[in-house]
């Protein structure tokens, strides 16, 4: 089983919290910072570990450990603020800095400073960042509902060669293949016999908890 990663989220807006509360759900350790003490005291029932102070500040930066974290998501509005902490995480060598751009002047001064993603929209970007962070295989997903979405991902090395029935995605990780790309054919309700080749990409539809999972535990142990 692989570690939990760790996340420090500064900026807790609606794009923020919801990314937070995604992360958690999925069972990583996540930090958030505020530097609106009301904010803060807002949140304490939502999140498990908030504190306030402000992100251009180095010296808190280095009190709350910022260099072990995997990932931290800049979500600030204020300008001069994300622009800063990229500044600072990246001289920090930050492995993920993550900014939520206010508009493209932002986010190509972001990219100057050290930030390796950008982002813009919030809570459907929230959730799709949330589940790329702790799913790198996943390629992308389409919500059909709150709670159920279909995601796609290319057969990792392990499922490769193994039939759809020998795969038992149904009984094992309770999800439902819907689709196999092969060589730019689809495959739509593959037969139980269909043998899963390299490159082949599959759709797969089942809860948002349920792909987390599966992506954690399966693809990264398969690939």
């Amino acid at each position: 089983m692989s570690r939990k990663k760790q996340f420090a989220i500064l900026g807790m807006g609606r794009f923020g919290i919801s990314l937070a509360i995604s992360l958690e759900k999925m069972g990583h350790e996540v930090l958030c910072v505020d530097v609106d003490e009301t904010v803060v005291s807002s949140l304490a029932e939502s999140v498990s570990r908030i504190v306030s102070f402000d992100i251009r500040d180095a010296k808190a930066l280095e009190q709350v450990g910022i260099d072990s974290f995997d990932t931290v998501v800049i979500a600030t509005k204020n300008l001069e603020a994300s622009l800063m902490a990229t500044m600072l995480c990246k001289e920090r060598n930050i492995p993920e800095i993550i900014v939520k751009a206010i508009d493209e002047r932002h986010a190509e001064m972001a990219k100057r400073l050290g930030a390796t993603l950008i982002v813009f929209s919030e809570r459907e970007m929230a959730q799709r960042l949330a589940m790329h962070l702790v799913a790198p295989n996943t390629r992308d997903y389409i919500e059909i509902d709150k709670d159920i979405k279909i995601i796609n991902f290319y057969a990792p090395a392990g499922l490769q060669g193994k039939t759809l029935r020998e795969s038992d995605f149904r009984a094992k990780y309770n999800l439902n293949v819907i689709a196999v790309i092969h060589e730019d054919k689809t495959l739509v309700t593959p037969s139980p016999s269909y043998v899963f080749c390299e490159g082949d990409k599959i759709f797969a539809i089942g809860s948002y908890e349920v792909l987390a999972k599966f992506e954690k535990d399966v693809l990264e142990s398969l690939g």
